[in-house]
């Protein structure tokens, strides 16, 4: 896949939070940071009601027991699956 360069502008707020996600080794660089954004924003955007609907029912259960040891992120994939198995 070809890649287009762009220049954009972020808070420093934002800059800070960029920052430690690559210092963290989450990421290898502020690009791949922007791209997993955009990556998870088009997924959102494929979603049916009922997805996101089972998706939020997810987040409340694990809020209430504690968060239990999950990534808001398995959390997230752990509750498309089983929208998508239903």
């Amino acid at each position: 896949m070809s890649m287009v360069k762009k220049s954009i502008s972020v808070t420093d707020q934002q800059d800070e939070w960029i920052r430690a996600e690559v210092a963290k080794g989450y990421y290898g660089n502020d690009s791949e940071v922007i791209r997993a954004l955009i990556r998870e924003r088009q997924l959102q955007q494929q979603e049916t009601p009922e997805q996101i609907e089972a998706i939020r029912a997810k987040l409340i259960e694990a809020e209430r027991s504690g968060f239990a040891d999950k990534s808001v992120k398995e959390i997230w994939e752990e509750a498309r699956q089983q929208a998508k198995a239903e």
